[in-house]
C-alpha cells in the first residue's frame, strides 16, 4: 500500500515579508534608471498634488465663509417674549428649572436654552410647558411667504374674507 500525506492546513516554510532577498543596486544615474524603466523593472507614477503648498480642499468647495454669509442656513431662534414669558409663569408657580423640565418629561438643559433664547423652538415643548404653567404662552410667528399674492385671491376678497365662507383652505369645510 502507499502511503498518503495528510495535509493539515498548516505551511510551516519560512515567509518573507517586506524587503526581498534579491538585492538589487539602487540606479544612481539616469542612464542606469532609463533602462531599468525600459526592462520593466522600475515603474513611475505621478502624484497629484505633490510638490505644491496648496491645499487638496479648496478647489471647488465652499469655504465656512461664504457659508455664513448665507441666510438660509440660520436656525429659528425662541423669541425673546416667549423665553421672558416661560421665566415669569415658572417663578410666578414657585417652580424651579428642574422642577418644571420633570414635570414637562424633558431635560432641565431644554427650559435653560428656552428661557435664554438659544432653544429652536418646538411646538411639542412649548404645549407642554403651557399645560405644566397653566398660562398660554406666545407663539413664534411664521415667516413670510415670498408670494405677492398671499394677502388677497384673485377675486380681490382677502384670507378672512374667504375663510368666513366655511371653507378652510386646503382642508375639509368647517364644522358649525
Amino acid at each position: 500500500m502507499p502511503q498518503r500525506t495528510v495535509q493539515t492546513g498548516q505551511d510551516w516554510d519560512s515567509v518573507n515579508v517586506g524587503k526581498s532577498t534579491l538585492s538589487r543596486p539602487k540606479p544612481t544615474t539616469n542612464a542606469a534608471l532609463s533602462s531599468l524603466h525600459r526592462a520593466g523593472l522600475v515603474s513611475a507614477e505621478k502624484r497629484f498634488g505633490a510638490g505644491g503648498n496648496t491645499s487638496a480642499h479648496n478647489s471647488t468647495v465652499m469655504s465656512a465663509r461664504k457659508l455664513e454669509e448665507t441666510d438660509e442656513l440660520k436656525h429659528a431662534k425662541v423669541d425673546k417674549s416667549l423665553s421672558i414669558a416661560i421665566q415669569q409663569g415658572r417663578m410666578a408657580k414657585k417652580m424651579t428649572q428642574k422642577d418644571l423640565a420633570t414635570a414637562i418629561n424633558e431635560k432641565p438643559q431644554v427650559i435653560g436654552e428656552y428661557e435664554s433664547g438659544k432653544a429652536i423652538p418646538n411646538g411639542q415643548i412649548i404645549v407642554k410647558i403651557e399645560r405644566a404653567l397653566g398660562c398660554k404662552l406666545p407663539r413664534p410667528g411664521k415667516k413670510p411667504s415670498s408670494s405677492s399674492s398671499s394677502g388677497t385671491s384673485a377675486g380681490g376678497k382677502t384670507g378672512s374674507v374667504a375663510n368666513k365662507s366655511g371653507v378652510t383652505r386646503g382642508g375639509p369645510p368647517k364644522r358649525r
